[in-house]
């Protein structure tokens, strides 16, 4: 536990503690709806991206106490390592995928930004330029605040945007794209095709996009009430509206005119970091049930947190069952001609 750490911890409880009353109650309005979506709900694009950003405005000062500042779980690829070692590991192979012809020149996009801490990381190994959009205005706020503080505010660029408009770039701009459990898990099936041509459109001919990203595999079942009821639970957990198959994501970019050259799964498992992030959590439910009971926090904090347990818990489950990847990857290139 660092200072940095430390003091991310306790902004993530100041603003809690402070949230005006209808970013609450819009926070808990969301998981209501994501629940009714697994229970079989119709629901429109619109309404879901509004969840979405409602939800994670609370989650990621929820998750950023917690040390999940980055919103995802990362492969266990080194068990000396925690999840935050573990994060730079696979962002580290990630980006070696993008291959790049000239880093120090390069300029990335980061699909689904969040705090902008992985865009920071880039930025540092490659020298070069990263650019970032993210649906929740209250991320972008924080990714600008950490460019500012690090004094990279020229090479880091952020604003709010959404994968399911136009994406707000020229075509042709970026040396190469990438994602983290950020992109395909708030499509409906028949919206892929329009997010991957937008991705084709703004990557430069020989580009490429590369993901480590939560898919189901093909020993999922929808038929298996066991998969579907564990379905169920986690992913309201991820934040997450819709859940595709590899094969889906591919099909899609392929149509868009990329090559995959790559879909597999995970480089190794991530629910041995999950645990350590719930008996993490487990304990820090003591602070915060002691900050509800002072009137710090409002009770629905730690009824938060049980769901997030509870989720993570039916995520174990199914990563070991095989029938999700938390770190699914793929890499499609831009054709030069």
């Amino acid at each position: 536990m660092n200072w940095y750490r430390i003091k991310t911890s306790f902004i993530g409880l100041k603003r809690l503690a402070t949230l005006p009353e209808e970013d609450k109650q819009a926070c808990i309005d969301a998981y209501k709806f994501f629940e009714r979506m697994q229970a079989g709900e119709k629901t429109e694009t619109e309404d879901e991206t509004k969840a979405v950003a409602d939800y994670y405005k609370v989650l990621n000062n929820v998750l950023s106490i917690f040390d999940v500042e980055k919103l995802y779980i990362p492969p266990q690829l080194d068990e000396s390592e925690g999840l935050y070692g573990n994060q730079l590991l696979i962002e580290q192979f990630v980006l070696k995928e993008l291959n790049l012809e000239n880093p120090a020149k390069s300029h990335l996009l980061d699909m689904g930004c969040g705090r902008g801490r992985i865009s920071y990381h880039f930025a540092t190994l490659t020298g070069g330029q990263v650019s970032g959009y993210n649906i929740d205005s209250n991320q972008i706020e924080s990714a600008i605040d950490w460019a500012r503080e690090c004094e990279m505010s020229e090479r880091l660029h952020f604003k709010v945007g959404n994968h399911h408009e136009p994406l707000d770039y020229e075509s042709g701009t970026f040396d190469g794209c990438y994602s983290f459990g950020a992109v395909w898990p708030f499509f409906k099936k028949e919206e892929l095709d329009d997010h991957a041509k937008e991705m084709y459109r703004v990557l430069k001919p020989g580009a490429r996009y590369a993901c480590s990203e939560y898919l189901l595999t093909h020993h999922f079942d929808w038929n298996n009430e066991e998969h579907v009821t564990l379905h169920k639970s986690f992913l309201p957990t991820l934040a997450a509206t819709h859940s595709m198959y590899p094969a889906d994501v591919c099909a899609a970019l392929e149509r868009a005119g990329f090559q995959i050259l790559t879909s597999a799964p995970s480089k190794g498992e991530a629910w041995p970091i999950c645990e350590q992030k719930r008996d993490l959590v487990s304990m820090g439910r003591r602070v915060v049930k002691a900050l509800e009971a002072i009137r710090v926090l409002p009770p629905w904090v730690d009824e938060s947190l049980d769901l997030l347990q509870k989720g993570g818990e039916a995520w174990t489950v199914a990563e070991k069952a095989k029938i999700a990847d938390l770190n699914w990857r793929i890499v499609a290139e831009k054709p030069l001609a």
